[in-house]
């Protein structure tokens, strides 16, 4: 180990136990729950200041002035270490932020010490140093703050997120009204997170701009399908969605896809701050409202220019002008919810699976597993995001395999690969409620145009579902009379699909 790493290792211990090991206290004067701002601006110029004194430091030890270096070096730590313990007892300041800028110092001086040419992963003393894509020493000693450190090209998100008026502004939307859909779009992610998040991680994004999308997109809805026809739990449109490699397979819209969708995502994201120069709000605003619309109001390469400008900003549309600040709450609210009485609850949702004992749809297996432990829900959304290309009314055959949270494996076993509620549960699943009459149906129906209609033509980006929609008939009758087989449904635009024989759903 050099004498580089062997000091900074040395602090790491102590620094840690700085952000760990106080407990925060109120100022006199500062309300409780509230923000001290000027105190906690002041300890992040330490920060920013001491980490650029660290890295000088290093630039002298790659030059060979070692004694130099490290007395740089250490005065840099010593002052961090001392900033992290100021932040402990000052409200609003966030200790993760300490622990994520002394991991990137650290990682930096790792095998970059004089004479550390050449080494392996194990120095000459015997020391074993941290490889690439190692779990960070400071997140792997302080699990609690575990929460992703968050760059976006090199800069902390935190720093990126102008907490404006705008932005407040969603932040209360999302604390009030919203709440119960941030919560729901929080524990849909949860199931979902294996799935999702290791394709942001692989692009170099940060996971909190992913949860901000996926909340205002979709809430974690993977077959949402809005008036447009963006579909999926980040609502792409159909020559979008291609553009980004989600095509059609098999019948099955790639949009719906939870892992391919962020991939896509992401791949946009990256295509954008690359257009837009890092300009976060401005590819944001890109994704919701296009990018052309975006490229002729900013210009490409936008260094200097903001979306809060106000020639951009209320020169949008209403909606992405909601969109953006919306996005960006969300976000901010995945890294900080200690900060606005918000507690995000502990979701058990390491994946597994289940190999089916016998036939059963996802409507059916609901039914079996019950509810889910707070009471207030079942588990339907969760096993239609996680199986995504099943139709949710569709018998799976034995020996079929889906995706359950892994704490289902056991209560499947238990109460669904036999007894009373799989029994239970295929009764219902079997009963049929008869169409009404004509006469009915034009009494309830309530639209002479829908009933009208004797047939559809498929439009780009259509599903069986938005064509449901918009016609009135259910997905199973259309599929019927059309003779669409289950579970994807295959259509393709141009066809015709007959309407005759539909009711209203």
């Amino acid at each position: 180990m050099s004498p580089i790493s062997r000091l900074a290792a040395a602090v790491a211990t102590a620094l840690l136990a700085a952000c760990a090991g106080t407990p925060q206290t109120r100022k006199p004067g500062t309300a409780k729950g509230g923000v001290d701002e000027t105190a906690v601006n002041a300890l992040y110029a330490r920060l920013d200041r001491d980490s650029r004194r660290y890295s000088d430091g290093l630039a002298l030890a790659r030059a060979g002035d070692t004694a130099k270096a490290q007395g740089e070096m250490k005065v840099a730590l010593d002052d961090l270490r001392a900033a992290a313990t100021g932040c402990a007892t000052v409200p609003g300041c966030d200790p993760q932020r300490f622990v994520a800028g002394f991991d990137a110092l650290l990682r930096q001086g790792i095998g970059d010490g004089p004479g550390d040419a050449g080494a392996t992963d194990e120095d000459a003393d015997g020391v074993d140093e941290p490889a690439e894509g190692a779990v960070s020493p400071a997140v792997k000693q302080m699990p609690q703050l575990g929460r992703t450190v968050t760059l976006l090209k090199g800069r902390e998100l935190s720093e990126v997120i102008a907490v404006n008026e705008p932005v407040k502004a969603a932040l209360e939307e999302w604390l009030t009204q919203y709440r119960p859909f941030l919560m729901t779009a929080w524990e849909n992610y949860q199931y979902m997170r294996a799935q999702m998040w290791p394709e942001y991680q692989k692009a170099g994004l940060p996971e909190a701009l992913l949860f901000g999308m996926l909340a205002k997109e979709s809430g974690g809805k993977v077959h949402a399908v809005s008036r447009s026809g963006a579909s999926g739990p980040l609502q792409f449109m159909y020559a979008t969605g291609l553009r980004f490699g989600l095509s059609t397979v098999d019948g099955f819209d790639q949009r719906f896809d939870p892992r391919l969708s962020a991939r896509a995502n992401a791949a946009y994201v990256n295509e954008q701050l690359a257009i837009f120069n890092n300009n976060l709000e401005l590819v944001i605003g890109a994704y919701n409202g296009g990018e052309g619309a975006m490229q002729r109001r900013a210009g490409r390469g936008a260094a200097a220019v903001s979306f809060w400008d106000p020639q951009i900003y209320y020169g949008v549309s209403q909606e992405t002008r909601e969109y953006v600040p919306s996005v960006l709450a969300a976000a901010w609210l995945f890294l900080h919810p200690e900060r606005y009485n918000l507690q995000f609850p502990r979701i058990p949702a390491q994946p597994g699976s289940i190999t089916l004992k016998r036939p059963v749809s996802i409507a059916e297996l609901t039914i079996c597993l019950g509810q889910r432990d707070d009471g207030h829900g079942g588990w339907f959304r969760t096993l239609r995001n996680l199986n995504p290309q099943l139709d949710p009314q569709q018998r799976e055959p034995a020996g079929a395999k889906l995706v359950v949270p892994q704490p289902l494996e056991a209560v499947y076993e238990r109460d669904c690969a036999q007894g009373q509620w799989p029994v239970l549960a295929e009764q219902l699943h079997a009963a049929v409620v008869p169409p009404p009459p004509p006469v009915a149906l034009a009494r309830t129906a309530g639209d002479p145009a829908k009933l009208a209609a004797k047939s559809v033509t498929v439009r780009k980006g259509d599903t069986l579902t938005s064509i449901a929609g918009r016609t009135g008939c259910a997905v199973r009758q259309i599929a019927s009379v059309n003779g669409l087989r289950p579970p994807h449904y295959a259509i393709k635009p141009g066809q015709v699909l007959k309407l005759s024989s539909c009711s209203a759903r």
